[in-house]
């Protein structure tokens, strides 16, 4: 039965992938729910709960409430939460019961700023889409309410990151590794969307030269803030130092030239498999191609915009369909929670995806900004 998942498991939802790209923002992110998808979020899809505050509440959605469409409650616990808590906006999330029952959110969020007099957004979240929907929402909301001056640009090169998460990056130090390893080849981090920031960072963006998308989260931002300010933008995740040295380039030819670059550049292979977000994913082949002159496969069970997809690439969703695309696979690279499915005779070599297996592998998730040499070990 397709899109039913019996022995691996999913990837975090829409919902969690909206509260995470808000998380650090100062905003209140409400999950009109009946509980659980809070639960989820707390003890699955955030690493940071325990460790940094953020205003996130479920509306505790009863059967009653659902049958007869009733939103004052709702509404009313929102409204008081934010008028004594004032946070710097209101972020309404669905799940699958309100979206059942066609809950209009966009409406109900203009009811609460009209009573709040605080920016508010309503979320289409269902629970049905992965977290890199939720995260592009979220972040393109921020930048269509929040990013709508021209600032003048910093001196030196900088560049805005985009699509930035615990989802896809843990909180192990590869962010900040990436951010380092930039500004050794002259490129300053202005903003990141959205960890280690607040919302006055993001609010600056148009001061930077440069976007560099580092998730499909993160590509809808980009084409906002191109179209608004005429920023380009460049795709794809520098791990190891050629893939590197290739993004720095990009990013200058970017600066100067006005136009989108792509340091994705993975070709075919027959019998090494990577498995994950498009273009973390797409990054990690190529800078394996790159070390090793070896091609490879990469599938991508997430949503992934069109125009990263390339003849490389395989988007199998379901459980049975990715177990089909393995069968010739002779290496496999991928979360942990894959390998029940994949050939017994393919070596499998695990790559833990906090958005795929949670926080079960948080303590051996790899910085592959920073040791992307020993991880290339375990391939060859």
């Amino acid at each position: 039965m397709k899109h039913t998942a019996s022995i691996i498991s999913r990837y975090t939802a829409d919902i969690s992938g909206v509260c995470s790209a808000l998380y650090e923002l100062g905003g209140m992110t409400v999950m009109h729910d009946a509980g659980g998808y809070g639960s989820l979020y707390a003890t699955h899809d955030e690493p940071r709960w325990y460790d940094q505050d953020s205003l996130i509440f479920v509306s505790g959605l009863t059967e009653t409430q659902a049958i007869l469409g009733d939103d004052q409650k709702f509404l009313e616990d929102t409204i008081q939460a934010a008028q004594r808590l004032k946070p710097r906006f209101i972020a309404l999330t669905g799940s699958p019961i309100p979206m059942v029952i066609g809950t209009d959110f966009p409406a109900l969020a203009l009811e609460v700023a009209q009573a709040t007099d605080i920016p508010t957004f309503g979320f289409n979240t269902d629970g049905m889409h992965p977290y890199t929907t939720g995260i592009d929402q979220a972040l393109t909301a921020i930048a269509t309410r929040f990013c709508t001056e021209a600032l003048p640009k910093t001196p030196n090169l900088t560049v805005n990151l985009l699509g930035v998460t615990p989802l896809d990056f843990s909180v192990n130090g590869t962010v900040s590794a990436l951010t380092e390893s930039l500004a050794a080849h002259g490129i300053t981090v202005h903003s990141n969307w959205a960890m280690y920031n607040d919302l006055d960072a993001l609010k600056k963006a148009s001061q930077a030269h440069v976007n560099l998308v580092v998730t499909t989260g993160g590509l809808g931002v980009a084409k906002l803030l191109q179209q608004r300010f005429k920023m380009p933008y460049v795709v794809g995740m520098p791990y190891g130092p050629a893939l590197m040295a290739q993004a720095v380039t990009a990013i200058q030819t970017a600066d100067q030239t006005g136009v989108n670059q792509s340091i994705l550049n993975c070709t075919k292979g027959a019998d090494t498999y990577f498995i994950g977000e498009t273009v973390t994913t797409m990054s990690l082949a190529t800078a394996y191609q790159q070390a090793t002159g070896q091609g490879s496969r990469v599938i991508c069970p997430v949503d992934a915009q069109s125009g990263l997809l390339t003849e490389n690439e395989l988007t199998a969703h379901d459980e049975d369909d990715i177990r089909d695309c393995l069968k010739t696979a002779t290496t496999i690279v991928a979360d942990p929670l894959y390998q029940p499915i994949c050939p017994a005779s393919a070596r499998f070599v695990p790559l833990p995806h906090e958005a795929f297996s949670g926080r079960i592998y948080h303590d051996t998730m790899p910085n592959l900004v920073t040791d992307f040499a020993p991880f290339l070990q375990s391939l060859v």
